[in-house]
């Protein structure tokens, strides 16, 4: 009777286990843990306000690889990662895909894609992920060094700004965009070899060249810089380091800079991650990034206060008069553009 009594035991200790499993995995089926990669910045509010509402209302966990785009996009390339989900600025997000490294998405499931800005809705294409958010590259400079007020892509060109100026790399986010720029500033059809002949001008200008916008902000606050193309969703931080900055929309208009969502190829977990890219687009995990002056809603629902949407990129007035790149173009051009660059200019 006694061994009976063991076993009988050894019994309910193993069914109350499969029990908890269940309580916690939805009755033993999909998954436990959902892997999301992103940048790692503001992650006590991600955490709080955007993950754990998820999680509770799916019984999943949510485990955070964080890194930068070029970085956390290598480890899917070498495929020793086990990312389900991955946030991706646009630039970065097109190599993804041209390299086959998304899984391609039913927008079906998306029942709050429709509320979007139309240029968030399918940025880089209807098989692929949204943009959760989207920010604007204009120019930002310091009024008390730069006496002349700047207003145009133009104006990088004037030789006042000789030795204050600072400028992203070819390999940034905003690097491409650059070059269209210097395009442009020979006319409105794009040509690469103007645009090189011009960046080759506008060296003369510049005192550095920067990979990421905190070294932007760190040059702007020591006075190393006075002036540069910048996204508007760092310049708070220069605000607060130099209250004379200004960020300035040029007269040709701002570039928008995106930031997606996408399934990672092979995910075991697609349904879950399409679920969770919902959330993400959602008015409600938009209106509270967007408060907390961490994420530009694309959101269209969403409504702010002047105050609240100061510095951020808000209102369809913004959104629609952004320039736009075609992403597909930059990355079939970006070898030839980065072996000019460092061969020309850097």
């Amino acid at each position: 009777m006694k061994k009976l009594s063991v076993i009988v035991s050894a019994v309910l200790v193993a069914m109350l286990a499969l029990s908890g499993c269940s309580s916690s995995n939805k009755s033993g089926k999909g998954p436990t843990e959902l892997v999301v990669s992103t940048w790692g910045f503001d992650q006590d509010f991600f955490n709080k306000e955007i993950y754990a509402p998820f999680e509770k209302e799916n019984h999943v966990k949510i485990v955070v690889e964080s890194g930068n785009n070029a970085d956390r996009l290598n480890k899917i390339r070498q495929g020793n990662s086990k990312v389900d989900i991955m946030y991706l600025s646009d630039y970065f997000a097109q190599q993804a895909i041209d390299e086959g490294l998304f899984e391609k998405i039913d927008s079906s499931k998306l029942t709050h894609l429709k509320e979007l800005y139309p240029i968030a809705q399918a940025p880089l294409g209807k098989s692929y992920g949204p943009a959760y958010t989207i920010s604007r590259l204009g120019i930002v400079y310091n009024t008390k060094s730069v006496k002349t007020p700047i207003n145009s892509w133009k104006d990088l060109w004037k030789p006042e700004l000789k030795g204050k100026l600072t400028l992203p790399n070819i390999t940034s986010t905003s690097g491409p965009m650059l070059v269209d720029i210097a395009s442009s500033h020979s006319g409105n059809t794009f040509n690469e070899n103007h645009a090189f002949n011009n960046l080759n001008v506008l060296n003369k200008n510049v005192v550095k060249y920067y990979n990421q916008t905190s070294e932007f902000v760190n040059m702007f606050s020591q006075g190393e810089a006075a002036a540069g193309p910048m996204m508007e969703m760092y310049f708070g931080d220069i605000k607060k380091a130099e209250p004379a900055a200004k960020f300035v929309v040029p007269s040709e208009g701002a570039y928008a800079i995106q930031n997606t969502v996408n399934v990672v190829k092979g995910t075991k977990h697609k349904a879950l991650a399409e679920k969770f890219m919902n959330w993400v687009i959602s008015k409600e995990a938009q209106e509270r990034s967007a408060k907390a002056k961490i994420d530009s809603p694309t959101n269209q629902t969403v409504k702010l206060t002047n105050a609240q949407a100061s510095g951020l990129t808000y209102g369809s007035d913004a959104i629609q008069s952004l320039k736009k790149m075609d992403m597909a173009f930059v990355n079939k051009n970006l070898k030839s553009w980065t072996n000019r660059w460092n061969q020309e200019i850097h």
